[in-house]
C-alpha cells in the first residue's frame, strides 16, 4: 500500500469540549506514530462548533511536542485569512523547534462563513491574490538575498515542504505550475478529482522542490471488527455532513443506526456522491476499498480521516486500517514517501 497518513479535525463531540478534543488529538497522533503512519495533519476552520483546530499552528506545536518521528503539518492553512509573512514566521518557528518534521499545506478557501471572514479582518476578496501570496510565502523561506528588507525570522533559509490543497481544477493547475505536491479533498468533495489529477500530472513542471508529480488523496476510513459496526460508526459523519449542508453545523453526534434510512432520497444521494471516497467496514473491506482507490487514481499517498464519535473506536479504526494495509499484495508495496 502507498504511505498512509492522518488528517485530524480535532473533533469536538456532543457532550465533550475543545480541551478534550485537543487532548485526544495528541493521543491519536502518538497512536498513529506507533502504527507507522507517515504524517499527521490538522486543518484550519473558524467558528465551527465541532472543530477545535482553529489555531492550527498552535495545535501543530502541541502535537509535534508530544511525538518524535511522525511528520506534523497543516492540511491546511487557509492563506487568505493570513499575511504570508505571519505564516512564514509561524512555520519557521515550528520547523526550528521540530526540524525535518513540519509540513505546510495551503488552501484558498476561508474555512468559515463570510461573517467570520470579516471578524478575522480579512477581505472577502482575499482569495483572489492566493497565487501571489503563495509565491511571497515561498520567497520568505528562501535564503535572504542582498537588498531584501522584509525577512521571516525564523523562517528564512529553512526547508518547510509546501503543498497545495484543493478540490477543483484551480489548485491542480497552480500546483503543477509551481512544481509542488498536490493534496485533493476527495474525502468530502470528489466531483472534480479525476479531471484535476489529469490536469496536474499533464502540466506539472519540475521544480527545485519536486521532480515529478506527487498526489495525496483524502479518504474517510471507518474500520471496525465487522461491516455492520463500521457502518454504524459512519453515521456520525453522515449526520454531521447533512447538518452542515443544511446550515446547522454542530458537534460530532453519536452514531444513529437508523439515520440513513430516515433520509430523503435527495440527502441520501448527496451523501453517496460527496462521501464516495470512503472505506467503511471490516479490515478486509477497508483493505479492498483502499486498494481500489489507489488503483483508480494512482495516488502516491492516502490521508485517512475518521470522524468517529467514540475515541477508543477511532483509535481502533486507525489500527485496523494500518493492519489491513500491511496485508496488501506485493504489487502494492509502499512507494517512496515525499519528505
Amino acid at each position: 500500500m502507498v504511505p498512509l497518513s492522518v488528517l485530524d479535525l480535532a473533533p469536538i463531540v456532543e457532550g465533550g469540549d475543545a480541551a478534550q478534543a485537543l487532548h485526544r488529538s495528541l493521543e491519536l497522533a502518538q497512536h498513529a506514530e506507533r502504527l507507522g503512519y507517515h504524517r499527521f495533519w490538522l486543518a484550519e476552520h473558524h467558528g465551527m462548533p465541532g472543530i477545535a483546530s482553529a489555531a492550527t499552528a498552535v495545535v501543530i506545536g502541541h502535537v509535534a511536542a508530544g511525538t518524535s518521528t511522525i511528520r506534523v503539518g497543516a492540511g491546511g492553512i487557509m492563506l487568505p485569512n493570513h499575511a504570508p509573512l505571519l505564516i512564514a514566521e509561524q512555520f519557521g518557528t515550528l520547523a526550528s523547534l521540530f526540524p525535518g518534521r513540519i509540513d505546510l499545506g495551503l488552501g484558498r478557501a476561508p474555512g468559515s462563513d463570510q461573517l467570520t471572514v470579516r471578524a478575522l479582518r480579512r477581505s472577502p476578496h482575499a482569495a483572489e491574490t492566493f497565487p501571489e501570496d503563495v509565491v511571497e510565502l515561498m520567497d520568505y523561506f528562501r535564503r535572504p538575498h542582498p537588498g531584501q528588507f522584509v525577512r521571516a525570522v525564523p523562517g528564512a533559509g529553512l526547508d518547510v515542504p509546501i503543498w497545495i490543497l484543493g478540490s477543483s481544477l484551480f489548485g491542480a493547475q497552480f500546483a503543477a505550475e509551481l512544481g509542488l505536491p498536490y493534496a485533493f479533498a476527495s474525502h468530502f468533495a470528489p466531483t472534480a478529482l479525476f479531471e484535476a489529477l489529469e490536469l496536474y500530472r499533464a502540466r506539472f513542471k519540475p521544480s527545485d522542490r519536486l521532480e515529478r508529480p506527487h498526489v495525496m488523496l483524502g479518504v474517510n476510513v471507518f474500520a471496525a471488527e465487522g461491516d455492520d459496526e463500521a457502518r454504524r460508526l459512519f453515521t456520525s459523519l453522515q449526520q454531521a455532513f447533512v447538518n452542515l449542508r443544511r446550515g446547522h453545523p454542530g458537534r460530532l453526534p453519536p452514531p444513529d443506526e437508523g439515520f440513513v434510512e430516515r433520509l430523503t432520497p435527495g440527502d441520501r444521494h448527496l451523501l453517496d456522491q460527496m462521501l464516495s471516497f470512503s472505506a467503511v467496514g471490516s479490515p478486509e473491506t477497508v483493505r479492498r476499498g483502499l486498494e481500489a482507490i489507489v488503483a483508480r487514481t494512482s495516488a502516491d499517498e492516502l490521508m485517512l480521516t475518521s470522524q468517529i464519535y467514540d475515541h477508543d473506536a477511532r483509535l481502533r479504526s486507525y489500527e485496523l486500517a494500518a493492519e489491513a494495509a500491511a496485508r496488501t499484495p506485493v504489487s502494492m508495496l509502499p512507494r517512496l514517501a515525499l519528505e
